[in-house]
């Protein structure tokens, strides 16, 4: 008899494409199923859909910020994490991220692929 494994599951909001392709690349070789959103309007549709286990979000992408986002899924009525993205070390948006209930903070240009993996698997608990 054989055992499934379920498989994390990510959500990625990133407008990036490259960007976007490398997060998705990683966290597949991580064993984790991916789902991908190029901007806010459809990282919301795709929530909506179905909440994943951890949501991957940049502040900055097209038709609806991250920021956007964050408030249509409160942190009191959302079942998952969230780990806001951004290219910006501001203490502004940090600061707004947080009050609007974000888990963790990543500064692309500060951080590694290893430190957002490791972000992600303390946040799934895994």
């Amino acid at each position: 008899m054989a055992v499934t494994v379920n498989k994390p599951d990510i959500l990625i909001g990133e407008d990036d494409a490259v960007l976007r392709s490398l997060y998705e690349k990683k966290f597949t070789l991580e064993g984790m199923a991916v789902r991908t959103a190029e901007d806010g309007e459809q990282a919301i549709r795709m929530l909506q859909e179905k909440a994943p286990d951890i949501l991957l979000l940049d502040i900055h992408m097209p038709k609806a910020d991250g920021f956007q986002v964050l408030k249509e899924f409160p942190k009191a009525t959302r079942t998952f994490p969230v780990i806001m993205l951004t290219n910006f070390d501001q203490s502004e948006f940090k600061l707004r991220a947080m009050e609007l209930g974000a888990d963790d903070y990543f500064v692309k240009k500060d951080m590694t692929m290893r430190t957002l993996l490791e972000m992600v698997k303390r946040l799934l608990k895994l």
